[in-house]
């Protein structure tokens, strides 16, 4: 049977999925392997170094940088809080003496008989890594992370903002034609990963944000709400450190888009399942797509179907999304791969592939409009 590689989202009802949670500098793991963990657990940590204050207090204290280190009272290394006196001018006579009280506290980390400038070092800053994924520990990482894995339902969309997000599923819409709008949001919903159908709209999401909604994942999104939300045009840069108050996932789109009716009922045969969201998406230079993690429970957990014979390939029968004008969007199965190239409208030849629509109509198009829905 003719093949041919093309890349894909992946939406599967159960997966063997790992996770791999590291710090960026080295620390402490708290897990060794073997250990049971939940999505929220703490599964490493460390400090950041805190942020530098540099103070001149050559001309604080109107003073030759030379003479800077003769008037300090604290040392380097040593502790300074809010209003200590950190140093003190000899003054004329005794008297008339300028002072300096620490406004910042932290540690002084150097002080420059060259320049006369003070530099504090602020309060490390504390910095944790969460599990994410509810399941085993499978590997170590010494000082620095762990290995995370369980089977879930997985579905990856199209793109997403905002970071890493945890919450029962809960469906505000019938139908995944269904537009999710702010009527459907209710305050029930609060620290729930909401799922609509068709696009989701601005008012939607800005009272998903008010409740309290974890996260909100839809079909699509129009860009010019996407610019209200965030307050400015996305360009090309890595996603998901926006700080919104909550996590958008469109699986399909934008515009007019409905959620693909395979992923919808994925969504809800889960419902009440507690998930995983995390909206980062990076298109260039190394794709990163948004995910949503459903852990199954050792009573619920279907047999894994294996991706290893599916692969990344267009075979007969795949699910494939097509993700080019005039059919943007739409969702059908592989019919057909000539092996020969055809002469497109625009007059280039390329290679093409038939694809039976949900309509029952059949389209041919090349293939580098279409995007597999992997298994």
């Amino acid at each position: 049977m003719a093949k041919a590689y093309t890349p894909g989202l992946k939406v599967s009802t159960s997966a063997r999925h790992q996770a791999r949670r590291l710090l960026p500098i080295q620390g402490d793991v708290l897990v060794a392997v073997g250990d049971r963990v939940e999505a929220q657990q703490v599964v490493a940590q460390t400090f950041m170094p805190g942020d530098i204050t540099p103070l001149n207090l050559s001309k604080l204290l109107a003073m030759p940088p030379a003479d800077v280190q003769e008037a300090m009272l604290k040392r380097a290394g040593d502790r300074v809080d809010i209003g200590d006196v950190l140093a003190r001018s000899k003054g004329i006579f005794g008297m008339f003496r300028a002072e300096h009280v620490a406004k910042v506290a932290g540690t002084i980390e150097s002080v420059s008989a060259v320049t006369g400038q003070v530099i504090i070092r602020g309060e490390p800053l504390p910095l944790q890594v969460k599990a994410y994924l509810a399941g085993t520990v499978t590997e170590i990482v010494p000082k620095e992370g762990c290995l995370v894995e369980a089977v879930v339902s997985f579905i990856q969309g199209i793109f997403g903002v905002g970071g890493e997000a945890f919450g029962p599923i809960r469906m505000a819409c019938k139908t995944h034609e269904q537009e999710l709008t702010d009527d459907l949001i209710k305050t029930d919903m609060k620290g729930c990963v909401v799922v609509g159908g068709a696009r989701m709209t601005e008012l939607a999401i800005e009272k998903a944000r008010e409740v309290g909604v974890a996260a909100v994942v839809s079909g699509g999104i129009d860009d010019q709400d996407l610019k209200k939300l965030l307050g400015y045009d996305l360009g090309v840069a890595i996603t998901g450190s926006e700080q919104i108050g909550i996590t958008v996932i469109v699986t399909e789109g934008f515009g007019e888009i409905a959620m693909a009716e395979r992923t919808f009922s994925l969504f809800n045969s889960r419902e009440g399942a507690e998930a995983a969201v995390n909206g980062a998406t990076q298109i260039r230079a190394g794709v990163l797509r948004p995910e949503i993690v459903i852990p199954h429970t050792a009573v619920d957990a279907p047999e894994v179907r294996g991706a290893a014979g599916s692969g990344s390939y267009l075979e007969i029968g795949r699910p494939v999304r097509i993700i080019r004008d005039p059919y943007f969007g739409l969702i059908g199965s592989v019919s057909a791969l000539p092996a020969e190239p055809l002469v497109l409208e625009s007059g280039s030849r390329a290679r093409v592939l038939e694809v039976t629509l949900g309509s029952g109509d059949s389209v041919t198009i090349p293939r580098a409009n279409v995007e597999l829905i992997e298994d």
